[in-house]
């Protein structure tokens, strides 16, 4: 039995992947903040240690945006949610990007997260074509 809505429903393909995104991304940020946290040599800190927060709450939100464009009755209203996630989708990969130059082990694993942000775009055109 897979996970389902409130209503009892089953989760649409694209809110399987936003949910698999975020889940993604909270355990490779735990294992990016392990590395990046603690001080440099100088006393200062890793600014890549900000992008690791930054995957986790922008994967964190792709699932409302589908579920309020997905509940507003007027197109005008869901483009609006649809260019939310498109911009979201788009600012989580580049910190990806970002978070692959980091001196990290867990850095391994943002490549996976990037693979997995591909397939949700393409989710991600389909889904539109439906609303």
């Amino acid at each position: 039995m897979g996970p389902h809505t409130s209503h009892n429903l089953p989760l649409s393909p694209i809110l399987k992947k936003a949910i698999d995104i975020f889940t993604l991304s909270r355990h490779i940020s735990d294992n990016l903040t392990y590395d990046l946290a603690p001080l440099r040599k100088n006393g200062s800190e890793d600014p890549n240690i900000y992008f690791t927060g930054d995957i986790v709450q922008q994967s964190n939100s792709l699932a409302p945006e589908i579920l309020k464009a997905e509940s507003k009755i007027f197109s005008e209203e869901k483009h609006k949610h649809v260019e939310s996630l498109s911009q979201l989708t788009n600012v989580l990969y580049d910190n990806c990007e970002r978070l692959e130059n980091s001196n990290s082990k867990g850095k391994e694993f943002l490549p996976l997260l990037r693979n997995e942000l591909k397939k949700f775009k393409k989710l991600q055109r389909i889904w539109m074509l439906t609303l």
